[in-house]
């Protein structure tokens, strides 16, 4: 079984932030997200090329005829204006930190580049923040019109947006070993990675009273695993799209996450999903199975005890905690000591379990759920029964607000009330600087210094103009630790010429 660790793994978020624009209703989303992305000024490369893309392709073996999508989705498509093609709705721009800009269904949505380190992709996630929010300032010059942007995942009318997760992974470890391993992790994850929310959003005739649960995303999902993404969510996502050897790897795409503002709560909530591959790549499995995953994630989300127990198959019942203990001690087992990050990942998962076990509000200064319900109960005791539902989730969408003189988040992070993972100059540095230990250093490379010769660009594939033709510069095996030498030999490269040799020279 081939060894992935952390630090070779490649990582990546994709996050769809919530839109608000003066003067404008749903309707009107796709084209004012799209004008955002558009009010991007900084060096872009463009178009992204989607013709290696298969998003019906499914890790179980079989390609699905059509996928599910939202009705409301499909009305707020048809209201797009006619005159704007698909090119023009997307808006994509590759970004010279290697990441993607684009207009996702009327939402602005930053992919990081890939990283290899947890740190490196907490930075380049908080560097789409501002990135985004810059957009929106400089759409906000030019229109006159007041637009908010959210980092979270609900509208409160039924809507949900997405953080998706993306790991490489052995294409040797058995997609239902993969499933059965990770179900149970990821339907207990929220102790730790949900972001909180007021009130539910229910799709069942009864809707069950919970003023306030652990994950924004809970509510939406109704599948256990299917290949669907915008209707009918699963737990677990069976998208087979590598962008990277097929024969070799497969792309884990995890769908139900939270938009964590607290960078100690994304760090975590990527970090332990890193070291559980691990141990699953090891052919390990988790001691029992969750009877109802879909309702046990809601039940674990509406839990206002916060004592969190879950229903295995054959009757038992175990706690979140000691679920993602059973994990956790694994990991220690096979893989302590094996790099400093991995180190932490691992000491941090151990203390922030033994916190939830005993005094789950001590996190409030690292992991969101546990700060916003902090906060909203210090406003239910100062207004007492005069607050009702609205007004709660307006304040709780305040937190999510991404603006540094608006946002509850940001005001914690400027009082010091938070732990931070990485500084505001790892932020600015991720904001133009790709990861240097990954393939993203070639595609921001190429973008920042020849963005008029990028033809087409996707994540694992370059065209570039070169001596009169094109040149394909494929990056599906570059992967692994060797791609460190060949962005050793572009760091200087002033011409495609020097980008080609160094290509060559590794292939060689």
């Amino acid at each position: 079984m081939s060894d992935l660790p952390l630090r070779n793994r490649l990582l990546g978020l994709e996050t769809e932030y919530g839109i608000l624009v003066e003067g404008k209703d749903p309707s009107h989303l796709v084209e004012e997200s799209a004008a955002l992305v558009r009010s991007y000024d900084g060096v872009y490369a463009a178009p992204w090329d989607y013709s290696l893309e298969d998003p019906r392709r499914d890790a179980r073996g079989f390609r699905v005829r059509t996928l599910a999508v939202n009705p409301v989705d499909l009305r707020y498509e048809a209201a797009r204006p006619t005159c704007m093609s698909e090119n023009e709705a997307r808006s994509d721009r590759v970004l010279p930190n290697g990441a993607r800009l684009y207009n996702d269904h009327g939402h602005p949505e930053y992919s990081t580049p890939e990283c290899a380190s947890v740190v490196d992709l907490v930075a380049h996630d908080r560097a789409g923040e501002r990135i985004v929010l810059r957009c929106a300032q400089a759409y906000q010059q030019h229109t006159g019109a007041r637009v908010t942007i959210f980092k979270n995942n609900t509208d409160y009318h039924g809507m949900s947006y997405g953080c998706h997760e993306d790991y490489l992974v052995s294409r040797e470890l058995p997609f239902t070993a993969l499933q059965t391993g990770l179900m149970p992790f990821l339907v207990t994850r929220q102790v730790f990675a949900g972001a909180g929310k007021v009130g539910v959003e229910a799709t069942g005739r009864r809707t069950p009273h919970c003023l306030f649960q652990l994950s924004q995303r809970a509510d939406f999902f109704t599948e256990e695993a299917s290949v669907d993404t915008l209707h009918r969510r699963p737990i677990l996502n069976t998208r087979d799209e590598p962008h990277a050897n097929p024969a070799l790897y497969r792309r884990l795409h995890v769908i139900a996450g939270d938009s964590n503002m607290m960078e100690y709560a994304t760090a975590l909530k990527v970090g332990t999903t890193s070291l559980v591959l691990s141990i699953l790549e090891e052919l390990w499995l988790p001691p029992f199975e969750v009877a109802e995953p879909v309702e046990a994630i809601k039940r674990i989300s509406r839990d206002e005890t916060l004592r969190w127990p879950v229903l295995m198959r054959g009757g038992a019942k175990v706690s979140a905690v000691d679920v993602q203990r059973a994990y956790l001690n694994r990991a220690i087992e096979s893989l302590s000591g094996r790099d400093d990050e991995t180190d932490w990942v691992l000491a941090e998962w151990a203390n922030t379990l033994d916190a939830l076990a005993s005094d789950p509000l001590s996190l409030a200064d690292r992991l969101d759920w546990a700060a916003k319900r902090t906060l909203l109960q210090h406003l239910l005791q100062e207004e007492g029964k005069q607050v009702d539902l609205a007004f709660l989730q307006g304040v709780e969408l305040q937190y999510h607000n991404i603006a540094p003189d608006q946002g509850l988040y940001a005001a914690l992070e400027q009082s010091d009330r938070v732990v931070r993972v990485v500084s505001d100059d790892d932020i600015e540095r991720a904001i133009t600087q790709p990861p240097p230990n990954t393939r993203a250093y070639l595609r921001g490379t190429c973008v920042a210094r020849f963005p008029q010769l990028v033809q087409s660009v996707t994540w694992s594939r370059i065209s570039l103009c070169h001596e009169g033709g094109a040149v394909i510069v494929d990056m599906s095996g570059m992967v692994d630790g060797t791609v460190a030498d060949v962005n050793k030999r572009i760091a200087d490269a002033t011409t495609i010429r020097d980008i080609v040799r160094a290509i060559e020279r590794k292939e060689q």
